[in-house]
């Protein structure tokens, strides 16, 4: 693993790895240089499919450069990449299907998001929100989904959550202050709101717990209390899946920490389900 990866450009490195490349893996330098999107947005296999050879070809390649694998190759590249390549409309104009593998692309996302959250990290990224006095939930578009799965299922298991709207956040945060906690989602291309918003925030004194895709983020520099997610590209559209998927474990999560309190509280909101009829009965 190199230093600092992410913020050198492919060609730099294939450069400085000229002289140690087989022809094979020359083949598959000059395919990422010609497509340098057929990293951002495939998998190992997908590129070894279009250069013609294997996938073990391909991690070799990646470790030439520098990389213990082709993902960290892969979050390398994408994170240089020009901000254009990640426009939907240039993902739908992008000539090759096999660049958009849905299934596996979720499969590893899911897999990295379960990942991020091994050991104690669950438990530390649910402790602000769990001794909070009120949640504040702030989004950008991509990570939309996740942040209203959040926001419905912590409603459920305790009070204060509040989901900040871009078009009244000057009213909804008036009430902010120390001793609150905010849970921010936001990834490539981070959006100016949400970062302003998270800003503010810290100054305040509230707990920033950030739901992002890396060192790099301005998310990461607010907090030591982050989490980095693999944001895949599904057809033009980054995945949501990642998000909702951290969203349903902070929750469970939360749920674990508070537990009477948690228990209580659902069970408040059951009655008031029953009292208000709120669902079918189940016999029709």
């Amino acid at each position: 693993m190199i230093s600092g990866a992410a913020a050198e450009s492919t060609s730099t490195l294939i450069a400085a790895a000229s002289d140690r490349l087989t022809p094979t893996e020359r083949r598959i330098a000059q395919a990422v240089l010609a497509e340098p999107s057929l990293l951002a947005f495939g998998t190992g296999s997908d590129l070894a499919q279009h250069v013609g050879t294997s996938r073990p070809s391909i991690v070799r390649f990646a470790n030439k450069l520098g990389f213990s694998g082709y993902t960290e190759l892969q979050d390398a590249v994408r994170r240089s990449l020009s901000p254009h390549l990640f426009r939907p409309s240039d993902r739908i104009r992008h000539d090759d299907p096999s660049a958009f593998p849905a299934r596996a692309a979720l499969e590893q996302a899911v897999t990295s998001a379960f990942d991020a959250v091994e050991g104690e990290r669950l438990a530390a990224l649910a402790a602000p929100i769990v001794r909070a006095a009120n949640v504040w939930i702030v989004s950008g578009e991509t990570s939309r989904a996740g942040a209203h799965a959040l926001v419905s299922g912590l409603s459920i298991v305790r009070p204060g959550v509040r989901l900040v709207e871009d078009h009244s956040a000057g009213s909804d945060l008036a009430g902010a202050a120390s001793g609150d906690a905010a849970v921010v989602f936001d990834f490539f291309r981070y959006r100016r709101h949400t970062i302003a918003t998270a800003r503010i925030l810290t100054e305040i004194g509230v707990a920033i717990v950030a739901i992002t895709d890396g060192p790099l983020s301005p998310l990461a520099a607010l907090t030591d209390t982050w989490c980095e997610l693999r944001v895949p590209a599904i057809g033009p559209l980054d995945s949501s899946v990642p998000a909702v998927v951290i969203a349903e474990l902070l929750v469970a999560q939360v749920a674990k920490d508070l537990h009477d309190e948690a228990t209580d509280r659902i069970d408040r909101i059951e009655r008031m389900w029953e009292a208000t009829a709120t669902f079918l009965p189940r016999d029709g």
